[in-house]
């Protein structure tokens, strides 16, 4: 039998009964089988680092994976590995590939592609025929399959009606419904956030109307049907109070931020960076301080790496025919360490990417205690680095990040056998 014994880690799991202690950890076969200290085994494979931390495994929600159809942006063995090296050991993923994620033989695709990862990939179902918003999916064969949400990803649903049915739909068997928060129609042809920024660049700008309309006609409609939405990727002030006041209320409403929008501004922009170009857009450090109070509130639910995989030729482009999104994998956690320094605990951050994550899709989850199945992301929460292009690991190299300082190294992952150490 394979066995791992992991010395002298600090637990970080306000669960487990050894949360803030540090111990040895041994796993066998892919279960954590003894917890305590000077532990050995003697034909174990052994890892040990400095500082070294172990949480229960990491979620994303909302990644774009690109395969089956752009895989010369994405392919589903990069991502897997660029969300390993990110500490994340499962991620939710968009159904914006082609053929779209809309019947229950591609779900089961997505899930017999990847079972071997280690990674678990959880897909997330269209809610409309090619997610163009026209005609409802089978959301219940899906689920039925594995999709752990519906949602048309990076198309938003724009007709009122279709996002009522999709909520009335799902409530059958308490499914929800993700949907990003984008009024087309009121944001036009925006390229940045309506301000003062995009004045004096003479762009088109993207209202924060565009997003609380939609914020506000989800939160009607999901207090209407009384089912379960969940607001992908907020990023105004506005936004989190909305969203704060239908908490109150009751209403079933999650919601998430893109880990871009709480560490920079619109005026990241001034530089026409493309890499910044980004859905949500950044917006102003007003709204950045509403992120951060929605998040230390428990307003907003989960933190996101937003990674949407862009070739060259689709960014290194005049910054207007640049597509909007950025890689980011890799570099969340330790941005997040670096931005909410000062606002969040650790302990605070890691519950936007571990229970949050899970209330909204699920997902296997780990009690840091002995026979439970090891499903950990070890890492330093304090070490500071330089991210660089060596240590992009996505097909894509779409990141603004590079050469910008980060706090807190992912050391390693598991997922039950699967294990990579860094």
């Amino acid at each position: 039998n394979m066995q791992i014994l992991i010395k002298q880690t600090k637990v970080v799991d306000t669960e487990s009964p050894f949360n803030g202690k540090t111990v040895d950890i041994l796993v066998e076969d892919g279960t954590i089988t003894r917890i305590g200290q000077e532990l050995s085994a003697k034909d174990a494979e052994v890892f040990e680092a400095g500082n070294l931390h172990v949480s229960p495994g990491w979620t994303d929600i909302g990644v774009q994976v690109c395969d089956p159809g752009f895989e010369h942006r994405e392919e589903l063995d990069t991502m897997a590995m660029a969300a390993a090296r990110g500490g994340f050991s499962a991620v939710a993923v968009f159904p914006n590939t082609d053929p779209v994620v809309q019947n229950k033989s591609q779900v089961a695709y997505l899930k017999r592609r990847t079972e071997e990862f280690g990674l678990e990939v959880m897909p997330i179902g269209a809610v409309t025929e090619q997610c163009e918003g026209k005609d409802i999916t089978e959301m219940y064969d899906m689920q039925q399959a594995g999709a752990v949400a519906f949602s048309d990803g990076s198309k938003s649903i724009q007709d009122n009606g279709m996002m009522m049915r999709a909520l009335q739909y799902v409530k059958r068997f308490d499914g929800v419904v993700i949907n990003h928060p984008h009024d087309k129609h009121t944001a036009y042809s925006g390229q940045v956030h309506e301000g003062t920024v995009s004045t004096s660049l003479g762009m088109k700008g993207l209202p924060g109307l565009a997003e609380e309309l939609m914020v506000v006609r989800d939160l009607y409609l999901a207090e209407y049907t009384d089912s379960r939405v969940h607001i992908h990727n907020i990023s105004t002030a506005k936004s989190v109070d909305l969203i704060r006041q239908a908490k109150a209320k009751g209403i079933k409403v999650s919601c998430s931020v893109a880990v871009l929008n709480l560490a920079f501004d619109d005026t990241e922009l001034m530089d026409f960076d493309s890499n910044f170009k980004v859905l949500p857009p950044l917006r102003e450090k007003s709204d950045m301080d509403a992120l951060i109070d929605g998040l230390k509130d428990g307003t907003i639910d989960c933190i996101t790496s937003n990674h949407v995989p862009w070739d060259v030729e689709s960014k290194d482009l005049e910054f207007t025919y640049a597509e909007f999104g950025s890689i980011g994998l890799e570099s969340a956690f330790g941005l997040m360490r670096r931005t909410l320094e000062g606002h969040l605990s650790l302990d605070e951050i890691l519950s936007k990417i571990i229970s949050g994550p899970q209330k909204v899709v699920g997902g296997n989850s780990c009690q840091i205690k002995e026979g439970t199945k090891a499903i950990l992301t070890f890492f330093d929460p304090d070490q500071e680095y330089e991210f660089s292009d060596e240590m992009i690991f996505s097909k894509s190299k779409n990141s603004p990040l590079v050469g910008h300082t980060l706090k807190g190294k992912v050391l390693g992952v598991m997922s039950g056998k699967n294990h990579l150490f860094f």
